[in-house]
């Protein structure tokens, strides 16, 4: 998680040890704050990046039918709701995900190519080394006027050393946002500690003392900055201390879900995890969720990067019926239960998925929605699980109809076409002027073209 040293360009509540930067008002907040010369007047443009690992079960993906209209396939139809703000992307491909002589370890090349579009070097010791990823190109630039450069989320711990696949490193299969070619970016994976990170201020003894004082009296973050709230909420138009009203009551209904009962959280070998991480995948990936929804609303950051598993990952659903491993499952061998098994897995993620959006879409902002100023890609770096392939893979563009994107279709393009051409006309359109990303050949067409 990349974070400036010094933060100074916008409004907070603030109290001892907590610093909340508040959601965008027209009455409380100058546009010059969130705007560019680029955009002035507008909300700004931000962008996400979720990875789901082992690929999907494409027949239960891909929409059977192009362009506007089209029925949402089994895997997709969480996403009803928000369906007229998403496009289906086919034919995309990671030309440097195949082996290129590298022989096995398709799973480490997946996640490493994903944000990069480099081929990653075969090591699983010293000599790393991918690419610079496109969350860390938009961050240099989008990042300048945040508190965070960007957000870097997982589910799942990883390591960044030792070997994870067929000669490959474990920092490629457990992560997918590079800072430079040898240096991959950590992510968080506890609420708690990231909800801490988000709402920390001042120094570190205030800090420190600010969440003793919470532990033991049982009290919100919010109590800590009630009384900035009140002055700041005299001042405000009525619909923007609406706005206020609810911005601090989803964090106050966040805060309620991570001081989760023992009998919800990780229990091994007797000992009982700090709280703030839930047992169930569920409550984890949208407690993660929302808290990335309040960075973007009070834009904290303008960019993020987000696993839902590490690549490779063979961890059971057991929660819905699944208990072999997923990736286990991947290599289905054409057989038709374990590929069902596959689709009931891909449902399962789409509904964090689909859960996020409705987050995003749920927030007013300006003319539109947080979703509207937010460009998201979901999807993966391997097709199919079982061969291993890098074209034609499961890519979903959300969001971002402020930069003019079209949703509510499903595009297909030329097999072979670079994923890295849409990840380089999402940086031009949050202007982020860049020749090229990864192995990237222009700009991806059509996605902004009704």
């Amino acid at each position: 998680m990349t974070q400036l040293p010094s933060f100074q360009r916008r409004t907070f509540l603030r109290g001892l040890g907590a610093a909340m930067a508040l959601p965008f008002m027209e009455s409380a907040l100058p546009r010059s704050a969130w705007a560019s010369a680029a955009n002035a007047g507008k909300a700004p443009l931000r962008m996400a990046f979720l990875f789901i690992p082992n690929g999907a079960h494409m027949p239960d993906w891909t929409p059977t039918t192009e362009g506007a209209n089209f029925v949402l396939p089994k895997t997709l139809e969480p996403l009803a709701k928000v369906q007229q703000k998403i496009q289906v992307l086919s034919g995309l491909t990671h030309a440097n995900g195949f082996a290129l002589g590298d022989g096995a370890g398709d799973h480490a090349r997946s996640a490493a190519t994903f944000l990069t579009g480099a081929h990653p070097v075969k090591t699983d010791g010293k000599g790393i080394r991918a690419g610079i990823s496109v969350d860390q190109v938009a961050a240099e630039k989008l990042g300048k006027s945040t508190r965070f450069a960007s957000l870097e989320l997982g589910i799942e711990e990883g390591r960044l050393a030792g070997g994870c696949d067929s000669g490959y490193s474990c920092a490629y299969s457990n992560n997918i946002s590079w800072r430079s070619e040898t240096s991959p970016t950590g992510k968080e994976t506890n609420p708690r500690q990231l909800f801490d990170r988000l709402f920390g201020g001042g120094s570190e003894e205030d800090r420190t003392q600010s969440r003793a004082k919470r532990d033991l009296e049982r009290k919100s973050i919010l109590d800590l900055v009630q009384q900035d709230a009140r002055g700041l909420r005299r001042q405000l138009a009525k619909s923007d201390a609406q706005k206020l009203d609810e911005y601090l009551a989803g964090v106050r209904e966040i805060e309620k879900r991570m001081n989760a009962p023992s009998d919800e959280l990780y229990i091994d070998d007797q000992m009982t995890r700090p709280r703030g991480t839930p047992q169930e995948y569920a409550k984890h990936s949208r407690l993660m969720g929302d808290l990335l929804a309040v960075a973007l609303q009070s834009d904290m950051t303008r960019v993020a990067s987000w696993m839902f598993a590490n690549e490779g990952s063979d961890r059971s659903y057991q929660m819905i019926d699944v208990a072999e491993g997923h990736h286990s499952l991947s290599h289905h061998q054409n057989e038709a239960e374990k590929q069902a098994k596959i689709a009931k897995i891909n449902h399962y993620h789409m509904q964090q998925f689909a859960h996020f959006l409705e987050r995003l879409d749920s927030v007013r902002e300006g003319d539109g929605t947080l979703l509207d100023n937010t460009m998201i890609v979901y999807g993966s770096g391997i097709s199919d699980g079982n061969a291993h392939n890098h074209d034609d893979l499961p890519i979903i563009l959300a969001g971002g109809a402020s930069a003019g994107i079209v949703g509510g279709r499903h595009l297909r393009y030329e097999n072979g076409t670079p994923l890295m051409n849409l990840y380089l006309k999402m940086l031009h359109a949050a202007d982020v002027r860049v020749d090229a990303v990864g192995d990237s050949t222009g700009q991806l067409d059509r996605i902004d073209v009704a």
